[in-house]
């Protein structure tokens, strides 16, 4: 029986016969493909049966004859609309046909079936068709996965404005369908976001926290179109916020996204979404900067839409091959032009997808054209259209590098961090038992490289599973601080998964030196650890797990001389290990490194020899380690004069006799250590690892406190301190920008917050104790000179200060027991003998602090410009989360928050760590244009020497001094015997006198001054302030 005939009086028995006749005759004979309108018509019948035997023979052709679904798919349309029927059985039966349809279709057709889709989803459309659609769309990434990848750009618009349907059917569908989608899009950089992308459609609230989150993803693959899709609504999103910073923001992530689009037809799609919006954006926008931001992102979306119009492009357009394929086939049989279009779809679907093999093609496109001519012909003109669409992909490939060495690593990546492009489309090879030394400038992604590498992140790097990679550190995590250096070692993963006993570990640490009677004991907690023995700590944590790659980043980082010499000696004896060795340090990579890998231009050059080898070819990278080379500019805020010091050689801050000893330790890490710190100093402080360098400087600034000696700081002295594992200022604020957090910092009246939270402003138990004792104050009445006495306990310092008669501070205070402030003031003698010696400095600090504070104001346009000159670029200073930052990066904040409120002193302690040459070159210059004084702990001689005619040596806890300045001729005299401040100005800027430190007295003098005194009380004189603090120190009233 023929198909006309079956089709008159078709029934549900029919449909395995039809199906079977089909398989057997073709599409041709059979007279499918001249009656497939009437086969269409069955499945859209009104009529039950008629449409029930209908779709039932289509299901049947979808499962069973898959050469003729270029005529069965044209009745999906047909099963969508009988979604409706009246008929139970009927809805069912479309739905089970159009998921045959679907799913069945070879997966290279699905675009076909889009527009039959999309046509349903309008809101006029019935719910119950617009539901079976959007099902039909989610399907899609079961039976054909990849092929939706690249269908998302169509996709994602569709399916993104039926997330806003008031049907709650429509919603979840299409939820569910978009959900389906993002599992497809093959970019593991976004995987993670695919869900907060998702609520950014249908919560706008939430844009502007995703767009923080998106900042911070790590890109390493090229960004095509599937990830488009997926990221453009939540750029649409953020540009048209109301909030000026995300509309920035989305402006930058577009901006650098296009930039990692390798090519430019993967972003066609979205330019006419994208650079409407942009355009609008460019022109409305009120700040300038903003507005400049986004008008760049508006120049490389153009640049991007003029390179994908120059190119030919087949995505979507079938029109190319479908001519192709006339013109090869040469064939006029009925329902042919609709197969041509069918394996038109296929073809561009397969170039996108760059599968482009002959065996492919063949059996993806040759079999549709057999019942149109023999198989031979039909190959053939497949064979000749396959030859002219590869033409249209050709790519010219680099040449590659000639070496015989054995190849460990050949690939080809692209990497990126958050929305700042590093490299992009790079070639990266490897050579085992080779020393890489990886240059770049600051931010230019050398550190984010090796952790992708570590990570598993760079496409063709070796699995770190299959090629054992460590990536060494010297950070602690603050949670594991407490744990000795044994067990800090042990409980590492790494150690853990390679069955490494603590026997071993305590063998490996003492080839390092960790011995429990060295200077680093390996069962004292690793807090206790100088930078350098933390390094040393991870190298002996790398040794452990024997690395066939090891990725180094500043391994010499708080090194001294010593243990750099034995790190390079470490380094060259690894002759079957491959090491990436980021560093500063020109020696180490001048006496280790076979190879220089250079970060220029978003790309990864490779050349053969050392430093000084590649200098030779690139002298421009002489900036990497030459200080005067440098290009680079910082500027640090002046300190202004200090009232009453008129001299730069007086002393603002001393150590007196100090001697320090950890809790954990039986003798003392500082012995009797005397130094000062004048407006002139230019001080470099040296020793070897673990000597007390860094000890000494927390005493000096406060943050510890010494069981011997004293330590002053001038009350009205700004003192900026940066520490050694610098991080640690801003580890609590990295949801914040660095503008946030400078803002943040000095957000009350100027005052440092970091500042009150040192241990010398924490109060002791004994001297709480004598702050609750009640205390005898004396009153004289103004009007009748009767002096009373009572007993007062003060509650706290309000924060007033003043100089009285005799010319001393004296400190407004609540007393205990009262609601308000008494507006009594008390001298600052009396307030030290009752307990509040901290509270006084710390209202002194806040004064000192208050006064950088008037100069410029704290708002974003000064902390960006401020920022700028401390060589953190806005775009990092006011945009980015620093959890976003590189280390150098984090290091400028750290540095630029530190010079905020315009200090007098700069106290640096390892300020070499994590910057670059060009960074470290402009902080040079920085400091010989500051008129401030400067201490500076390094084991960088070139810069020290550079800049410091003054060194502090420390050897095991004693100090030597040496050098030119002239309070350094007076080291062998009392440090107490330097010239005193003359003068200091209160909170309202009046200049007042200060008396010179008194001399101390013979007993002989004691005696005549105490009789003196008990005489003019007794007649109820007044007395001379000398005489009034000697009475107070000897309880004479």
């Amino acid at each position: 029986m023929s198909i006309e005939s079956m089709l008159e009086k078709l029934s549900l028995s029919d449909a395995t016969s039809f199906a079977d006749a089909v398989s057997k005759e073709g599409v041709v004979k059979s007279g499918l493909a001249a009656n497939i309108d009437s086969l269409v018509a069955k499945c859209a019948s009104s009529d039950e049966d008629e449409a029930l035997a209908g779709l039932a023979t289509v299901k049947a052709l979808a499962e069973t004859c898959p050469k003729a679904e270029a005529f069965t798919k044209e009745c999906l349309t047909a099963c969508l609309e009988q979604a409706t029927a009246k008929s139970p059985a009927v809805r069912a039966a479309s739905a089970e046909t159009a998921v045959a349809i679907c799913t069945k279709i070879n997966p290279f057709a699905i675009k076909s079936l889009l527009p039959m889709l999309f046509a349903q989803l309008p809101v006029e459309k019935k719910w119950q068709v617009r539901e079976l659609a959007l099902k039909l769309l989610g399907s899609f990434k079961d039976s054909a996965p990849t092929q939706l990848g690249i269908a998302l750009p169509e996709i994602v618009p569709e399916v993104t404005a039926c997330m806003w349907d008031t049907k709650k059917q429509i919603k979840k569908a299409a939820s569910d369908a978009m959900t389906g989608a993002c599992e497809v899009i093959g970019n593991k950089d976004i995987e993670h976001m695919t869900s907060k992308i998702i609520t950014a459609i249908t919560k706008p609230k939430e844009v502007p926290e995703i767009m923080h989150q998106m900042a911070g993803v790590t890109f390493v693959q090229s960004v095509e179109s599937p990830a488009l899709a997926m990221v453009v609504p939540l750029l649409l999103r953020g540009l048209k916020e109301k909030q000026t910073a995300t509309k920035r923001q989305s402006a930058v992530i577009i901006e650098n996204m296009s930039k990692l689009v390798d090519n430019p037809l993967d972003a066609a799609p979205f330019l006419p979404l994208l650079l409407p919006a942009l355009e609008l954006n460019a022109d409305s926008i009120a700040d300038p900067e903003a507005r400049e931001i986004t008008g760049r992102a508006v120049d490389q979306l153009n640049r991007l839409k003029a390179l994908a119009d120059k190119q030919l492009n087949v995505r979507g357009d079938t029109s190319k091959l479908e001519e192709e394929f006339v013109s090869a086939l040469k064939s006029d049989g009925d329902g042919v032009a609709k197969v041509i279009a069918h394996a038109s779809v296929i073809a561009t679907c397969m170039m996108d997808l760059h599968r482009m093999e002959d065996t492919q093609w063949k059996k993806n496109v040759s079999s549709l054209f057999y019942p149109y001519a023999s198989e031979s012909v039909a190959e053939e003109a497949t064979e000749k259209v396959r030859i002219e669409a590869e033409k249209m992909l050709v790519v010219p490939e680099e040449e590659d590098e000639d070496d015989d060495a054995e190849e460990l690593c050949n690939c080809t990546f692209t990497l990126a961090y958050g929305t700042k492009i590093l490299l992009h489309n790079t070639k990266m090879k490897l050579k085992r038992g080779k020393r890489y030394g990886l240059l770049g400038g600051n931010d230019s992604g050398k550190t984010t490289l090796m952790r992708a590498i570590a990570n598993n992140q760079v496409e063709g790097f070796p699995d770190t599973n299959d090629v054992r990679t460590v990536f060494v550190e010297a950070d602690i995590q603050g949670e594991q601080s407490h744990l000795s250096c044994i067990d800090y070692v042990h409980v590492d993963p790494a150690i853990q998964a390679l069955s490494i006993d603590k026997d071993e570990i305590i063998k490996v640490l003492a080839t390092v030196g960790f011995t429990t009677d060295g200077k680093a004991k390996p069962f004292h907690a690793v807090s206790t650890l100088s930078g350098g023995w933390r390094m040393k700590l991870a190298l002996a944590k790398c040794m452990l797990q024997k690395a066939d790659i090891l990725l180094l980043d500043e391994p010499t980082n708080h090194l001294d001389v010593i243990n750099v010499a034995w790190v390079k000696t470490y380094l060259n004896s690894l002759t079957d290990v491959t090491s990436i060795i980021v560093s500063h340090d020109s020696g180490l990579l001048n006496d280790c490194c076979t190879h220089i890998l250079q970060i220029e231009n978003l790309k990864l050059h490779t050349f053969k020899g050392n430093l000084d080898e590649f200098v030779k070819l690139k002298p421009s990278a002489r900036a990497y380690f030459s200080f005067t080379e440098s290009k680079l500019k910082f500027s640090f805020p002046q300190p202004g004069p200090i009232e009453g010091v008129k001299s730069k050689g007086k002393a603002l801050m001393k150590m007196s006799k100090c001697t320090f000893t950890y809790p954990v330790n039986d003798s003392p890490t500082l012995f009797d250590i005397s130094v000062q710190v004048s407006l002139s100093s230019r001080v470099a402080c040296v020793g070897e690892n673990g000597a007390g360098k860094s000890t000494m400087i927390k005493l000096l600034v406060g943050e510890i406190e010494p069981q011997q000696g004293d330590v002053w700081k001038h009350p009205n002295a700004r003192i900026a301190y940066v520490a050694q594992h610098a991080f640690h200022h801003i580890e609590s604020h990295l949801s914040k920008t660095p503008n946030e957090y400078i803002r943040w910092r000095y957000a009350n009246n100027g005052e440092d917050k970091e500042s009150l939270i040192k241990v010398s402003m924490q109060f002791t138990p004994e001297e709480e104790k004598m702050q609750k004792t009640p205390y005898e104050i004396s009153f004289t009445d103004d009007e009748t000179g009767k002096i009373s006495k009572v007993k007062k306990v003060v509650g706290e310092l309000v924060g007033g200060r003043k100089i009285n008669k005799s010319k001393d501070y004296e400190y407004e205070v609540r007393y205990a027991g009262s609601s308000v402030d008494s507006g009594e003031f008390l001298p600052g003698k009396i307030l030290k003998k009752m307990g509040w010696d901290k509270a006084m400095k710390a209202t002194d600090l806040k004064i000192a602090q208050r006064a950088g504070l008037y100069v410029r104001p704290l708002s974003t346009k000064n902390v960006e410009a401020h920022l700028e000159d401390c060589g953190l670029d806005r775009e990092f200073g006011t945009h980015y989360r620093m959890s976003a930052l590189s280390g150098g990066q984090k290091v400028k904040v750290v540095l630029a928050a530190a010079m905020w409120n315009q200090p007098h002193i700069l106290i640096l302690d390892e300020p070499t760590n994590y910057l670059d040459r060009e960074s470290l070159g402009a902080l040079a210059g920085a400091i010989e244009g500051f008129d401030g004084g400067v201490v500076m702990i390094t084991h960088n001689n070139e810069f020290c020497s550079k800049l410091c005619p003054e060194t502090w040596v420390m050897d095991a806890g004693h100090l030597e001094t040496k050098g030119d300045a002239d309070w350094m001729l007076k080291q062998d005299t009392k440090i107490d015997d330097s010239a005193q401040i003359s003068e200091v100005t209160d909170a309202s800027g009046n200049v007042s006198k200060v008396k010179g430190q008194k001399k101390k007295l013979s007993k002989k003098e004691e005696k005549v001054m105490t009789k003196r005194i008990k005489t003019k009380l007794k007649a109820g004189e007044e007395l001379f302030s000398d005489e009034e603090e000697f009475a107070i120190e000897k309880d004479l009233i």
